[in-house]
């Protein structure tokens, strides 16, 4: 008999797909030496994952801070984020998430009332990995000594993450969001001049049940100049 399905295990289940979304990207995109890589299989396609301990430790830990907010059902979007080395973003691989359910604390582990099965989001997961491991083919190259991080967007109504040791500092200010509330009325949102970037490569939507996520890529005004 399987398990039900509550938020917490879609929420982990989804975590776990990040992760091999992560590793995946940054061998296609080459940030590390593709030596560095070795052949898996995840959701029964051929992937490529990290095989340097503190690359897989740190994508891990930032898919964990990952998976505690998106429990407080916080996360709007996550964003992988591939820097110069003069620290400018050149592309972000984006995971918009605002329309996952939002379930209480109490609920978080309550089953889900016809839930889709784990069997068919892993099929749709599947998806998404063919799409990310040829997204080299649509992207421009890009320059030696490039960085990564991963950033996530909160919703407007989400509390800012609290406590210590703090696993998120806030990103540079052209990767934010501002909203500026002049008074009760006009509300204003200001945006940092990298977000959107300057060309979008949609990649693939997922609706399977009560998971449902749209991603794409952004590349950044650093890279067309």
């Amino acid at each position: 008999m399987t398990e039900p399905i509550t938020y917490t295990s879609l929420v982990s289940t989804f975590a776990d797909f990040l992760i091999a979304a992560i590793h995946t990207i940054l061998y296609e995109r080459q940030i590390y030496p593709r030596t560095s890589f070795l052949s898996a299989r995840k959701y029964n396609f051929p992937v490529r994952q990290s095989r340097h301990p503190k690359v897989c430790t740190w994508i891990a830990d930032a898919v964990a801070a990952v998976e505690a907010e998106m429990l407080d059902c916080a996360v709007e979007r996550v964003a992988v984020v591939i820097f110069s080395q003069q620290s400018q973003p050149l592309e972000r691989f984006m995971f918009d998430m605002s329309r996952f359910p939002v379930v209480g604390k109490e609920d978080i582990t309550t089953p889900i009332e016809n839930a889709v099965s784990i069997v068919n989001l892993e099929e749709q997961f599947r998806a998404v990995m063919s799409k990310l491991s040829v997204c080299g083919s649509s992207l421009k190259p890009l320059p030696e000594g490039c960085s990564f991080t991963v950033a996530i967007e909160l919703k407007d109504e989400a509390d800012a993450p609290i406590g210590h040791p703090q696993p998120w500092i806030p990103t540079q200010p052209s990767l934010q969001r501002e909203i500026c509330q002049r008074d009760t009325v006009d509300t204003q949102v200001r945006r940092g001049k990298d977000l959107g970037g300057v060309r979008t490569t949609p990649l693939r939507a997922v609706d399977a049940g009560d998971v449902v996520f749209e991603m794409w890529i952004e590349e950044g005004q650093a890279k067309a100049t």
